[in-house]
């Protein structure tokens, strides 16, 4: 049993060294200090741990007591139940101090190691103090602490170099650091104490020193170190603080280039667009710069961009004038595009109001001299240095200088030099003083004027005046001709009054004030006054008073006083007749002359109006003579025709059968009663005809006349006087003529008048050829006959009346036939020609061309 007790005990005890004493290695670390509560807590939990072994010992050792006491009651009693309970509170006891006994020693032992690594600690501690105090001092650091609402403690010190202040007044930071750096650390700090918000900047002091500022927060507390940097770190600082301003440079530029109305570009390598201004996406059409760049909208051609591409370098940018389409109008820009390594960049200038005014001023520069060329007045101009620019035709005329050395451009000075030399210029006492005062031009703000006396004898003003931008304009007017002009204007002055007073048109001249300048002795005789009355400078409303006896009528004086004082922009002419009441009749006419003066003349007219008015009333009566011919014509042919239808009509009557017979003779007689009863009436309406015609009161009934009928009427109707005559008929004609609008009772009489005006002439036995054809619309026939011919004296009246040619003809005749003809072919607009030679017949060309069937006919 005393075996089984002390493994128990051996047992409960690795049990309790097992679980409070774990095995430390030999080369453990110390403990930090820091970690001691927790190694406390460790020991507490051991001694229960202890504790509990001791009651599980007590546990396990009262089953196994029990059971050696129920062996023992089975054989020999050996212990009593209280001896067993003593001896397991003893043992338990034993274990107990047995065990706190080790926990104990092992308490001591922790105790210590822990002491050991405490002072490893300590020690640590103290060596980084001092390392950080040894940081801290460095002369390249500082660092700001905040604790709280606390006065701020400052730690190291910056270089003397920054300007950094060593007291207090390091924190006012405007005083050491650039503007922009002070307000940015400023910011940040703010942040880092209400918000805890940590920060990296670098900043710069006045004397461009480079810091960097790194803000924490640790413990409740705000830390701020300010590193003074070197070498790569000052110089990545620098970098940075360099791009920084870059970039703002740029943004600003790029904010400037959006501000102003040029457009502006950027492109990459490949040419694409990566950057454009509000310009640019105006003049593209685009909402925005991005829609642009994204759609890649062109301002300029793609010939354009590949020109830019090949010719700009980056030592020699691309800088030209190119052309383009902006908005739908024609554009000239002025494009300077720079070549970068990362692409290019470009800017556009719209020039094209300045490429027009340009092109205006040399149109006007051109205009200019091209109007100075064509001035009589000689020109020459200098530029700024002093050398001849222009000169026109005048100029050379005048001095006779070669074309070569004027077109080399010589001095003025020289220019002089060489007119001396040729005798041209006048004779000086001292050339060089002569010469400087001329060419001090150049140094004057003034016109200065000069007269040259030259040898051969001409006379010329100088005017040379100095431009604002250098040079000079020199002009030389040649007074010779100006004094030989007015020599001439007096000569024609004095040659004009004696012309004037000599006329016999009265006239007077004004000025624009009224007044009287002139008039010459035929004016005063005229209007019956003296010469006193009308003396220079009498104003023109005393003259018509003076005047008013012989016409004082509002038509008059009035309206001559309105028009010649009148203010209108423009003066006008007038003319008109005045009666006087002494019975002269005088044409005046105001004349507007220069100078805004104004000639007043006035014509005799009495005899012309005289003679005018008795030939006006010898006309009336002729014309109404005319009338009572034209009236008593037709009343006569009217007349005359209702007997002679009534003769013809008896003869007819008597000639027929129921009458009676009637020997030959008077059937020879009433054939003769016939034949002169039917001439009489062609004649008759012949008369009536032209009379009709000379009144202009014809009108021609229109119809569409078939041509082939008419022609077949016209051959039955002049048949009987073929065969009178002793002529044939030979009509050359198409098949199908066709018809045409025309009067068909003229145009048949047309036809027959020329047919037998053709028999009357031509001999026994010859032809008469009528021939016929269509020219378009137009109806075109031709009579020609073998007779006897006109003469080319009788062929320009030949369409006359009354002229006959009876005594070549087989009957002689009134004359009426071709005049007749030559009217009815005018009243349709035709043409009639006639081609005769003497012996060789006569030819009569007509065209009938078709006329349009009145409205009512058409309707019809």
């Amino acid at each position: 049993m005393s075996e089984m007790m002390h493994s128990l005990i051996k047992q409960a005890g690795d049990s309790v060294r097992a679980s409070s004493c774990p095995a430390q290695s030999g080369n453990q670390k110390p403990v930090d200090a820091r970690k001691a509560p927790a190694k406390r807590r460790g020991v507490l939990a051991r001694v229960a741990t202890m504790f509990a072994a001791g009651t599980a010992i007590a546990s396990v050792a009262r089953p196994v007591f029990a059971q050696v006491e129920a062996e023992g009651a089975s054989t020999a009693h050996l212990f009593t139940s209280s001896q067993v309970v003593g001896l397991s509170i003893v043992i338990g006891v034993i274990s107990a101090a047995l065990l706190s006994t080790l926990w104990v020693v092992r308490q001591r032992g922790n105790l210590e190691s822990e002491s050991r690594e405490i002072r490893t600690a300590l020690s640590d501690a103290q060596q980084r103090i001092s390392q950080y105090q040894a940081l801290i001092a460095d002369k390249n650091r500082r660092i700001v602490i905040w604790d709280g609402d606390e006065r701020p403690e400052l730690l190291g010190q910056l270089p003397v170099e920054t300007g950094a202040p060593q007291d207090n007044e390091f924190l006012a930071f405007g005083m050491w650091l650039k503007p922009r750096s002070a307000s940015e650390l400023d910011r940040a700090i703010d942040g880092l104490r209400q918000s805890a918000t940590s920060f990296d900047i670098i900043v710069e002091t006045h004397r461009e020193e480079v810091l960097e500022a790194q803000g924490r927060v640790s413990g409740g507390r705000a830390f701020v170190r300010f590193v003074a940097l070197n070498n790569l770190r000052a110089e990545l600082a620098e970098l940075k603080i360099e791009r920084d301003r870059l970039m703002s440079s740029i943004s600003a530029f790029q904010g400037l280039l959006d501000s102003i109305d040029l457009p502006a570009w950027q492109r990459d390598t490949g040419g694409r667009l990566t950057w454009v201004n509000h310009a640019y996406g105006a003049a593209v059409d685009a909402v925005s710069p991005d829609q642009a760049i994204s759609e890649g909208r062109e301002i300029l051609t793609t010939i354009a961009r590949e020109r830019i591409r090949s010719v700009a370098t980056p030592e020699s940018p691309f800088h030209d004038k190119i052309s383009t389409v902006i908005h739908g109008n024609r554009t000239f820009l002025d494009v300077v595009d720079v070549k970068v390594p990362s692409g290019s960049a470009g800017i556009a200038i719209d020039v094209s109001g300045i490429e027009t005014v340009r092109a205006e001023l040399e149109r006007t520069l051109k205009s200019h001299a091209e109007t100075l060329d064509h001035l009589a007045t000689p020109v020459a101009i200098f530029d700024g240095d002093r050398r001849l620019q222009f000169y026109n035709q005048a100029f050379v005329s005048l001095w006779k200088l070669d074309i070569a050395f004027l077109e080399s451009k010589p001095d003025n000075a020289e220019l002089l030099d060489r007119l001396r030399a040729a005798k041209k210029l006048p004779e000086q006492l001292n050339w060089k003083t002569w010469k400087d005062t001329a060419l001090s031009v150049y140094r004057s703000l003034e016109t200065q004027s000069d007269l040259w006396h030259l040898p051969n004898g001409q006379t010329l003003r100088v005017f040379a005046t100095a431009h604002p931008q250098g040079g000079a304009t020199w002009v030389f007017e040649n007074l010779t001709e100006q004094v030989d002009l007015e020599t001439r204007y007096n000569t024609l002055v004095k040659v004009q009054g004696e012309t004037i007073d000599h006329l016999s048109e009265g006239v007077a001249v004004f000025g624009p004030d009224g007044r009287i300048r002139l008039s010459n002795p035929a004016f005063r005789a005229l209007w019956g006054i003296t010469e006193a009355e009308a003396k220079p400078s009498t104003h023109i409303r005393a003259l018509g008073e003076a005047c008013a006896p012989s016409y004082d009528k509002p038509d008059g004086w009035k309206t001559f006083a309105e028009l010649i004082t009148s203010f209108d922009d423009e003066r006008r002419s007038s003319q008109g007749t005045l009666e006087l009441f002494s019975g002269l009749v005088l044409d005046y006419a105001i004349i507007p002359l220069p100078n805004a003066q104004t000639m007043l003349t006035f014509v005799n007219m009495t005899d012309s109006v005289r003679a005018e008015r008795a030939l006006t009333e010898k006309n009336e009566a002729l014309r109404k003579a005319d009338e009572l011919k034209n009236d008593f014509v037709q009343h006569v042919s009217y007349e005359l025709r209702s007997p002679l239808t009534n003769i013809i009509g008896f003869t007819d009557l008597l000639r027929t059968p129921g009458v009676g017979d009637m020997n030959d003779r008077q059937a020879e007689y009433i054939d003769h009663i016939s034949t002169s009863s039917s001439v009489l009436l062609t004649l008759v309406n012949d008369i009536l005809d032209l009379a009709t015609v000379d009144a202009g009161i014809m009108r021609l009934n229109y119809s569409e006349i078939d041509l082939g009928d008419l022609l077949d009427d016209v051959s039955i109707q002049i048949a009987d006087r073929l065969q009178e005559s002793g002529v044939t008929l030979e009509i050359t004609a198409p098949a199908r003529l066709g018809s045409i609008i025309a009067d068909p009772q003229r145009l048949k009489q047309i036809l027959v008048k020329l047919l037998s005006n053709a028999a009357n002439f031509s001999p026994e036995g010859s032809a008469i050829s009528l021939t016929c054809q269509r020219e378009g619309t137009d109806f075109v026939f031709t009579v020609a006959d073998h007779g006897p011919g006109i003469s080319q004296d009788m062929i320009t009246n030949v369409f006359d009346r009354f002229a006959t040619g009876a005594k070549s003809g087989k009957r002689g005749g009134a004359g009426l036939g071709l005049s007749i003809v030559d009217s009815f072919v005018n009243l349709h607009n035709g043409q009639v020609v006639i081609d005769s030679q003497p012996g060789k017949g006569t030819t009569v060309i007509c065209r009938i061309p078709s006329a349009n069937l009145p409205s009512y006919a058409a309707a019809e």
